[in-house]
């Protein structure tokens, strides 16, 4: 749209924001059961935020005010503690000695025959019809052909 006719022509485009379109105020009960929650370590934050509708910077800005709050007081919260990596014991049982180890078969992709079952030339356009194509779809195709012409 020009600067010029700014105003005078019709709407040509327009928005629909269908989101809350204001501040949630969250009660403070629920706010600290869900920081709580985030606090488990049974989930991530991000992962907890994204089930209570929230955005996971929300959540992490909650969890920052808490701690600020605490930390004013006094109150130091633990420092989370992640399990550290550990590794499965792989356990490996040998081959009784009496059967022997499987032979390895390899098969042998058979090629299908790509040769068209009919070819068709109508006016200049070709047509090649698979071997199993149904015949509604093949006469639909001729008639098609035939009404171009």
């Amino acid at each position: 749209m020009p600067y010029d006719d700014a105003g005078t022509s019709g709407v040509q485009r327009f928005e629909v924001f269908t989101g809350a379109g204001r501040r949630r105020d969250w009660p403070l009960e629920v706010k600290v059961s869900i920081v709580a929650e985030s606090f488990s370590g049974q989930e991530t934050v991000c992962a907890v935020a994204r089930r209570h509708g929230l955005s996971p910077s929300q959540l992490f800005t909650w969890r920052r005010d808490l701690r600020k709050q605490l930390e004013g007081r006094g109150v130091v919260l633990p420092a989370t503690t992640r399990m550290a990596p550990s590794f499965v014991p792989a356990v490996i049982d040998p081959l009784p000695a009496s059967d022997p180890a499987p032979a390895i078969r390899h098969f042998r992709k058979r090629r299908r025959s790509n040769a068209s079952a009919v070819e068709l030339e109508i006016d200049g356009v070709a047509v090649k019809i698979a071997r199993g194509a149904d015949a509604g779809v093949i006469a639909a195709v001729i008639e098609a052909l035939k009404a171009q012409r």
